[in-house]
């Protein structure tokens, strides 16, 4: 069966977390748990205190790679780029992970939090239970 956005989208909302995989300095890898949300668009949002690595390798290197889910041996693999949304484009994907984490309104009023945005441009997604599959989606 080939998998389709509609497919992608509702798996990553039944989520809450994913790891991130960021490019150090030294060009190895660096992965972090975090707190996600998704907009209509799968475009993925996460907060991170400015201090942290993933936040300084995001803004020197905006590759990025997420693993979301890994319950009943379900995983999603996306690679793309992140971005730091400023301005009435925050606002609107703040308005989305609001709404997805209701949970989270004491983390995000942290000083120094920075939200990113993860526009996926492939993404593989995996199901190793009795019917095995994996389908892979190229993403514009």
């Amino acid at each position: 069966m080939a998998i389709d956005r509609q497919t992608l989208l509702a798996f990553i909302r039944a989520q809450k977390l994913a790891v991130v995989s960021t490019v150090s300095p030294d060009g190895a890898p660096e992965a972090a748990l975090v707190n996600i949300a998704v907009t209509d668009d799968l475009e993925l949002i996460f907060y991170a205190l400015q201090t942290t690595r993933k936040c300084v390798n995001l803004r020197r290197d905006p590759r990025i790679a997420a693993v979301i889910g890994w319950e009943n041996e379900t995983t999603l693999q996306v690679e793309g780029a992140a971005d730091e949304p400023r301005d009435e484009e925050l606002e609107r994907l703040k308005q989305v992970y609001r709404a997805a984490r209701p949970d989270a309104g004491f983390q995000m009023a942290w000083p120094g939090l920075t939200y990113f945005r993860v526009r996926p441009r492939w993404a593989r997604f995996s199901r190793y239970g009795a019917k095995w599959s994996v389908d892979e989606i190229d993403l514009p």
